[in-house]
C-alpha cells in the first residue's frame, strides 16, 4: 500500500483518496459452466491487483500502471463509453462506465497476478478499481451488485463475453475457503478447502502458453451453449440433463452437442467436488478434477498442447488429479498431488516441456485467500 501511495503522489503530485485490492483466482472445478447459470467452485489467490485512486473536480480520467509509470492514459469521462480508445485501460474505464461514474479520477494500477496465465488477472483489476469507487463515492453497492457491474464492463465495454465466476469469486472469496457459487442469483457457500491437513498441495502450473480470450473462441463455445438452449426451448443448460440432452441429440449439430455435453456433465461434477471436500474425500475429488480436464479437452476443446502435456506429465509423476484452469487456449493447470511430491512433478513437467521444445513453465501454490476490499486514505 505504502509502495503505490508514493507512487500515486509522485506521479499526479497529490495523495490517494482510497486504496482497494482485489485477487486472482483459482477455479478447483466448474469451467465454461458460469455463462449457463451453472455452479462453480473457485477459491481466490494471494496475488492481487491494487488500485490508488482518487476523484478531480473536473471530467478528466487519468490511468497509470505501477509498472508503466512514465505513461499516463487520459480521456475525459464524457467519452468514457464502448468503443473508446484505450487498450488495457479498458479494463479500468469499463468500470467507471458500468459504475456510473460522472467525474474525472487519478487511477494508478499494480499487481502480481500473472496475465494471460488463466488466472483471472482481468477480474482482479476490475474488481480493484470497483470496490475503490464504490468506497470512494460512496455508492453503496452490494458484493452482487459489484460482481454483475463488472461482468458487464468486460462483457459491454472490453467485448470478452465472459460469464460472472471471476468477479464473484475475486469480491467474495474467503481465506481457508472454496466459494461454490450458483451463477444463476450469486448465491454462495464457502467450502472449507484444506488440502494441508490431508498431506496434499494445489500446484499451479502456468505453462506460459499466453491465451487471449477476445480472439472469438470463447465467444463461439457460449453461443454454442445459448443455440442449445434455443432449441431444447429451455433458459440454459442448468435446466438440461444428459438423458434430455441424449433424447434430442438430432435436433443438434454435432458440435452443440458435444458443447452441451460439457456442461450439463461439468455443472455435476462441481455439486460431486463440494460432497467429496466435505468428506475429505480427495481421491474422489482428484478422479473429479480428471474428468473435467478430459470434457474440456475433448467436448469443448479449448485446452492447448502445453496444457495437455502439463496436464499429463503431472498425472504419470502421481497427481491425485490435475486439469486446465480459466478460460483455455493457454493459461494455467492445476494438480493435486502429496505435499511430498512436489519438485518430483515439476521436474516431470519442465522435463516434458523441454521435450517438447516448450517455453519454461511457472510454478506456484496459493491457499484460498481473502476477497477484495478498499479503505479510505485520511
Amino acid at each position: 500500500m505504502a509502495s503505490i501511495a508514493r507512487s500515486f503522489e509522485e506521479l499526479y503530485g497529490r495523495k490517494p483518496e482510497v486504496f482497494a485490492e482485489a485477487p486472482g483466482r483459482v477455479n478447483l472445478i466448474g469451467e465454461h459452466i458460469d455463462y449457463s447459470e451453472g455452479f462453480v467452485l473457485p477459491f481466490a489467490i494471494a496475488d492481487r491487483a491494487y488500485a490508488a485512486i482518487a476523484a478531480r473536480p473536473d471530467g478528466l480520467v487519468r490511468i497509470a500502471s505501477h509498472q508503466r509509470k512514465e505513461k499516463i492514459f487520459s480521456i475525459d469521462i464524457s467519452d468514457v463509453k464502448p468503443g473508446s480508445k484505450g487498450d488495457w485501460e479498458k479494463y479500468v474505464l469499463g468500470v467507471l462506465w458500468s459504475l456510473g461514474i460522472t467525474t474525472g479520477v487519478d487511477i494508478l494500477v499494480d499487481g502480481s497476478v500473472p496475465s494471460g496465465a488463466g488466472l483471472s488477472s482481468s477480474a482482479a483489476l476490475e474488481c480493484s478499481v470497483a470496490v475503490g469507487l464504490n468506497a470512494l463515492f460512496s455508492l453503496e453497492m452490494s458484493k452482487q451488485d459489484l460482481a454483475r457491474a463488472t461482468q458487464k464492463a468486460e462483457n459491454d465495454y472490453v467485448g470478452m463475453p465472459c460469464g460472472i465466476m471471476d468477479q464473484s469469486v475475486s469480491l467474495m472469496g474467503q481465506a481457508g475457503s472454496a466459494l461454490l457459487l450458483d451463477c444463476r442469483d450469486l448465491t454462495t457457500e464457502s467450502i472449507p478447502f484444506d488440502v494441508a491437513s490431508a498431506g496434499l498441495e494445489l500446484l499451479i502450473i502456468d505453462t506460459q502458453a499466453h491465451h487471449a480470450l477476445v480472439d472469438g473462441g470463447y465467444a463461439e463455445r457460449r453461443a454454442a451453449c445459448e443455440s442449445v438452449a434455443s432449441k431444447l426451448g429451455i433458459p440454459s443448460m442448468r435446466h438440461l440433463t444428459l438423458k434430455v440432452l441424449e433424447a434430442h441429440r438430432e435436433k443438434l449439430t454435432a458440435t452443440e452437442f458435444i458443447r452441451a455435453r460439457h456442461a450439463v456433465t461439468e455443472i455435476a461434477r462441481v455439486l460431486e467436488a463440494v460432497t467429496a471436500l466435505r468428506a475429505s474425500d480427495f481421491a474422489t475429488l482428484g478422479q473429479l478434477i480428471n474428468a473435467s480436464h478430459a470434457s474440456l479437452r475433448d467436448d469443448y476443446a479449448v485446452s492447448c498442447p502445453e496444457l495437455d502435456v502439463a496436464v499429463d506429465a503431472s498425472l504419470a509423476a502421481g497427481a491425485m488429479g490435475s486439469r486446465m484452469v480459466g478460460g483455455g487456449f493457454g493459461g494455467s493447470a492445476i494438480a493435486l498431488i502429496k505435499a511430498s511430491d512436489v519438485q518430483k512433478t515439476k521436474d516431470a513437467v519442465l522435463a516434458a516441456f523441454e521435450a517438447k521444445g516448450y517455453k519454461k513453465p511457472r510454478f506456484f501454490t496459493s491457499l484460498p485467500s481473502a476477497g477484495a476490499s478498499a479503505s479510505l486514505i485520511n
